[in-house]
């Protein structure tokens, strides 16, 4: 498969006015795009990016719009405004998320809601007509708490094992085939970021806070780091694939075992 060329690429990214979001932009413009959307709720947040953005790369290089993922009307006028503004639309990179199970409705509408509204607007009307060249790409940012059960946090988890199935099936060669545009599924694991620092109390209770300590078994890894590995991702990942990045690690595949193929254990009937 050649590498995706992010070079002269527009993208727009959810939660891009702030944290990761904010450092994906960043990386894209570093590898030469020619616009980013930083769509997103915190409208003083984005003024500061744009201003960081500008003072760093020129005028003209990015825009902010308002953007509240759980609305799908939202998530189509940013897709309008950047193509009204670049012309095009070459990547999408989910990202808005919250973590907090004591506001699970609301947590479900963004994480679930908000990635299904982007996938189908990105790829069944959008990026395909728009894209610059051959190729499009979406990224859906789910979780290793999408690969992975957390007592802790069960709805959160059930929310980003959510985005890992999204992403396997609009990955298909099906839908691949028939709009030119890629969508892979990243798994950042614990990353330092206001998500996890903020993370006491937002749970179901105090019986779920207890086995908050079990986080400390998975490997830390900086913003940055994870902003990195992510352009890697970009550039080389499959359509239809899930990667995990966690501590200084590269990204690796994850990859669901065939249930047809492996080895069934039956429950047994009553005697």
């Amino acid at each position: 498969m050649p590498q995706f060329d992010i070079l002269d690429k527009v993208a727009l990214v959810t939660g891009g006015a702030s944290g990761l979001g904010f450092l994906y932009a960043i990386n894209l413009l570093e590898e030469g795009a020619r616009g980013v959307t930083l769509a997103d709720i915190d409208k003083v947040a984005g003024a500061k990016a744009l201003e960081e953005i500008e003072k760093k790369y020129g005028a003209n290089k990015a825009i902010f719009v308002y953007c509240n993922v759980e609305r799908k009307s939202d998530f189509e006028d940013a897709f309008v405004k950047t193509i009204e503004k670049f012309q095009n639309i070459d990547i999408l990179i989910n990202n808005a998320g919250i973590l907090n199970d004591h506001v699970y409705e609301k947590e479900i509408a963004i994480n679930v809601n908000g990635v299904a509204y982007g996938v189908i607007l990105g790829l069944d009307k959008y990026i395909p007509q728009y894209k610059s060249g051959p190729e499009g790409l979406i990224v859906n940012i789910s979780s290793i708490a999408g690969v992975s059960p957390l007592a802790m946090i069960p709805i959160y988890v059930g929310t980003k094992f959510a985005v890992h199935g999204m992403t396997l099936s609009w990955g298909d060669s099906y839908h691949y085939n028939r709009t030119k545009v890629r969508v892979v599924g990243v798994c950042p694991g614990v990353t330092d970021t206001p998500l996890i620092q903020l993370m006491s109390g937002r749970n179901l209770g105090p019986v779920y806070q207890e086995c908050l300590k079990d986080l400390r078994n998975y490997p830390v890894q900086a913003p940055g780091q994870m902003a990195n590995r992510m352009i890697q991702i970009i550039k080389n990942a499959p359509s239809g694939t899930m990667w995990i990045v966690e501590g200084n690690s590269l990204p690796f595949k994850f990859e669901l075992p065939n249930y047809q193929k492996m080895k069934r254990v039956y429950l047994e009937e009553d005697q």
